[in-house]
């Protein structure tokens, strides 16, 4: 264990002994500095000491081809002074190391937990894989600042993107950090997409069908090539329920004794039950069924779930000549019903849904529009 003055003329004449695997040489001046002479002629910096609980460390300064001697020395100074204040350099540099990409941690940690229990976890995926992943995938997690998020949140506006997409990006990048914060990952201890401002939303098209169109839509789906749109589309109608709710709807949530339609996997994670109307129960009484099979509305090739109806979807809502009517403008449409009919929004969120009474109220214009029509019914009859 040689102890001598190091300065930059030891170091450049200092070589490894044959038969050793090292030579370690230790400053007398700066304790802990030392340099380490391996066969092969490289020759490390180090700085050895005792951390808080006595236990000796190692720390890499660097070897002499990246650092001069004079750098060196006072690097292993100033680490020796950082180690005398209560730090442990050896125990930062493996916490560094050890803080993730954000790309490995969505596919580690992030994804394999939506998949458990997010239905539509597919559209973040395709988010991840199509903003976030090649803006940051690359960044350590400590990396990703807040100034940088809310440039990547605005670059997506000023490219065309619709505001929701842009901050659909901007609010994942917030629950990813806030999942890995809550994990207590390395580098997550901030959220830099907490507190970001998101872009006004406006466009919540209302598309509401009339009577005259009902009775179109009817008729072009009941000349479909495939048999079940007829059922699918008049229960997407009259019961206000998701698409995706009808489709894997079994035989076993619908108690037509009770009317009532149980759907145990929701959009909002909750159960919920559908009121099945008479007219709704005429249908089902209707629908045809096959020997074994539990869905309401299975493919007749599968009997499986369908994977997607818009093929026949779109040739009839052209052939009804409305191309720009959208299958969920079939539950809004509902909620047209029920609002004219003169039910109240209350009612309408719990038919719906709707775990936020803000998305119920998209449709008190309706309403509005029915207490005229009362006041009106009041002012002819006192006249």
């Amino acid at each position: 264990m040689p102890k001598l003055f190091l300065d930059s003329a030891v170091v450049k004449a200092a070589f490894c002994p044959t038969g050793q695997n090292r030579l370690d040489l230790y400053d007398t001046t700066v304790i802990g500095f030392t340099l380490e002479v391996r066969p092969s002629g490289v020759k490390t910096y180090y700085l050895r000491y005792r951390d808080k609980y006595g236990k000796q460390k190692q720390f890499r300064i660097g070897d002499t081809h990246s650092l001069t001697f004079a750098r060196a020395k006072n690097a292993a100074q100033q680490l020796k002074t950082r180690v005398a204040m209560g730090e442990d350099p050896a125990e930062l540099k493996v916490s560094i190391r050890h803080t993730p990409q954000l790309k490995s941690f969505v596919t580690s940690h992030f994804l394999p937990y939506i998949k458990q229990y997010k239905r539509g976890w597919k559209t973040n995926v395709s988010t991840l894989n199509n903003h976030i992943l090649p803006a940051f995938g690359e960044c350590f997690l400590d990396q990703i600042t807040q100034t940088a998020i809310v440039q990547f949140h605005c670059a997506m506006r000023d490219k065309g993107y619709a505001a929701v997409t842009s901050n659909n990006a901007a609010i994942m990048l917030r629950y990813i950090f806030n999942l890995a914060k809550k994990w207590e990952v390395k580098g997550a201890e901030n959220n830099p997409a907490a507190g970001i401002a998101l872009f006004e939303v406006n466009n919540q098209r209302e598309r509401f069908l009339t009577r005259k169109e009902v009775q179109s839509l009817k008729e072009a789906i009941n000349e479909s090539e495939n048999t079940q749109l007829q059922y699918i589309v008049v229960l997407l109608l009259f019961t206000g329920c998701r698409k995706r709710e009808l489709l894997d709807a079994k035989w076993e949530y619908m108690d037509i004794d009770k009317r009532i339609w149980r759907i145990p996997t929701t959009k909002s994670g909750k159960l919920r039950h559908v009121p099945l109307s008479d007219t709704v129960v005429d249908i089902l009484e209707k629908i045809p069924r096959f020997e074994g099979c539990p869905y309401v509305l299975p493919n007749p090739q599968t009997q499986k779930p369908f994977n997607t109806i818009y093929y026949s979807w779109n040739t009839a809502r052209n052939r009804a000549g409305m191309p720009d009517l959208r299958m969920h403008d079939l539950r809004h449409s509902f909620a047209s019903f029920l609002i004219n009919s003169g039910r109240s929004l209350y009612e309408v969120q719990n038919i719906l849904g709707h775990s936020q009474l803000s998305t119920t109220q998209r449709y008190a214009h309706l309403s509005q529009k029915t207490l005229v029509a009362a006041a009106n019914a009041a002012a002819s009859a006192a006249n």
